[in-house]
């Protein structure tokens, strides 16, 4: 696998530019672009960078990583021949969970563009026939309640090795009959348009304006889960990210530390795990 090309990268996105309108990143400011062969995280080196005085809009690439992370502290391993990218952005927002649900609609929604038909579950996976093709990781800094800097790191598997329950694109392409995405660099372009969109428009219109396409591609819609020993079924995410889940009302009684509205509770990421479609159980994944 060779490294990779920062100028094949420009020339994909403007490319992409031109077609799809984003003027974030151009070939003429390609000093926000820092590309490695290994790094332990590429979340942590952008943080690096922002505390050195990078801007918004500063974009890490890894060929590997080495201490790669997930939601909730997994290990994210990320082995050569996959996309390890990071993106910072100062978005000023109240709620985390809105950028990371608009990021994964975002990049769902521009991979789709492209002959991809990926679906997301809940609340950041992206989901390639019913195996992981990447995630999301969002971390971000708080002043006075609103987001001063966040770092979106996205981990796209493109020929890297995969886990079982995992997919890369050249794998899925070998039963295609049209390949859209050529390269790692062309792919690297359209999930960061995606991301750029996606951020773009939650900030012009909210969360409001996401969430219908956001639910349209999750892959947990109808699934019944366990809670606290009752059956529900996703319902639907509320404008702070958390899934909506419908008690079934003969299914026994609900601790009070659920919120409940009605036969309505609500769950908070992290809370509940989910599979690809099985009943999940309401416990801490």
């Amino acid at each position: 696998m060779s490294e990779f090309n920062q100028q094949k990268f420009i020339n994909s996105l403007s490319n992409i530019q031109r077609i799809r309108t984003s003027d974030i990143l151009t070939p003429s400011n390609q000093n926000h672009l820092h590309t490695f062969s290994t790094l332990p995280s590429t979340n942590q080196t952008l943080w690096q960078l922002i505390d050195s005085g990078a801007s918004p809009g500063t974009i890490v690439i890894a060929t590997q990583q080495t201490s790669g992370r997930g939601q909730w502290g997994r290990n994210w391993k990320s082995t050569i021949g996959g996309l390890y990218m990071s993106v910072a952005t100062n978005i000023s927002i109240s709620q985390t969970p809105q950028l990371t649900l608009s990021t994964a609609w975002g990049i769902a929604s521009s991979l789709e563009d492209y002959g991809v038909p990926v679906k997301i579950k809940w609340p950041n996976d992206l989901i390639l026939e019913n195996r992981k093709l990447g995630g999301i990781l969002t971390e971000t800094r708080i002043n006075k309640k609103k987001i001063s800097t966040a770092v979106i790191g996205i981990g796209i598997n493109w020929a890297n090795s995969v886990p079982d329950r995992g997919i890369n694109l050249q794998s899925y392409y070998r039963n295609q009959c049209q390949t859209e995405i050529s390269s790692l660099e062309m792919l690297a372009a359209i999930v960061f348009h995606g991301l750029d969109s996606a951020i773009k428009q939650l900030l012009d219109l909210g969360i409001e304006s996401i969430l219908p396409g956001y639910t349209q591609l999750l892959i947990n819609m109808g699934q019944e889960v366990l809670v606290e020993n009752r059956l529900g079924k996703i319902v639907g995410v509320t404008n702070s990210g958390e899934l909506k889940v419908k008690i079934n009302p003969d299914s026994g009684t609900l601790n009070t530390q659920s919120q409940i509205l009605s036969s309505e509770i609500y769950l908070k990421p992290g809370t509940i795990s989910l599979g690809y479609g099985q009943v999940s159980k309401g416990v801490r994944e």
